[in-house]
């Protein structure tokens, strides 16, 4: 069963499927551009790019391991290498949101390195979870089952994407169950200090200043925006930032008295 990093945990599955799910409306997409006479030029560029793009996704492959793979064991529970292609997907499209390369060789390192901590990290937090006996109820599985299902348009189309995305139905609500558990002990176990103005603020300043910085070497600079236009997004922002800082910091203590084996 696949076991994806908590960060993305859901948002990993959501995505798989309405990727998968939204292929039906790509293809009508694509059979109504079709429609519309294309010149020479524009399908010649749009013809590299999809060869690029096979390209790239042939060498993001190359770095999948053998899904029946033990690639760590953590307390005594195997993490598969099912479970590490899964988190790799993740690992890789970070990288390439930043503009870099996950397949270049020192990236190809960092990438791996990353992926198997996540994964470890996960795994250890999720066993704390559950040693301090949090529990999904069926009622609150279900109703994140029924979230995602809203995604499509039928349950034909919601099937079909599970199958694409290599899960059954139960596979999905196993990890939909996992990600309530994990975050009851986020929420009531993680606690984080409290984001002051100040930091906020500091926030903005250092976003002007590089702004600024942008402008002077060249770049265009956009006008920007009041800070009480954007002190909700900035909270946020940094309240994620010290929730993330938290939870690596409890991985580090769980890891102290775990046993931890990377077989990778």
């Amino acid at each position: 069963m696949k076991k994806l990093m908590y960060t993305l945990l859901i948002g990993l599955i959501a995505a798989a499927l309405t990727a998968c799910g939204s292929n039906d409306d790509a293809k009508q997409s694509k059979s109504d551009d079709q429609k519309t006479a294309q010149t020479e030029k524009q399908k010649e560029a749009q013809d590299k790019q999809e060869k690029q793009a096979k390209e790239m996704q042939k060498k993001l492959d190359k770095q999948k391991v053998d899904e029946k793979k033990t690639v760590a064991v953590v307390n005594g529970k195997k993490v598969s290498g099912e479970e590490y292609n899964a988190a790799l997907a993740t690992s890789q499209n970070q990288y390439q949101q930043m503009g870099q390369d996950p397949t270049s060789k020192e990236a190809a390192k960092q990438v791996k390195q990353q992926t198997i901590d996540n994964l470890v990290g996960q795994t250890l937090l999720l066993q704390e979870a559950e040693n301090k006996g949090y529990k999904a109820t069926d009622e609150e599985v279900n109703k994140k089952l029924k979230e995602t299902k809203k995604q499509f348009k039928t349950d034909k189309q919601f099937k079909a994407a599970l199958k694409d995305a290599g899960l059954t139905q139960s596979q999905l609500k196993s990890e939909l169950a996992d990600s309530i558990k994990y975050q009851q002990y986020v929420d009531k176990d993680i606690q984080t200090p409290e984001v002051t103005d100040k930091e906020i603020q500091d926030y903005y300043d250092q976003f002007a200043k590089q702004s600024q910085s942008q402008a002077s070497g060249g770049k265009e600079q956009s006008q920007m925006p009041k800070l009480e236009d954007v002190k909700p997004q900035i909270k946020q922002q940094l309240e994620q930032q010290k929730k993330q800082e938290a939870l690596e910091k409890k991985v580090e203590e769980l890891k102290k008295n775990a046993k931890v084996e990377v077989k990778l």
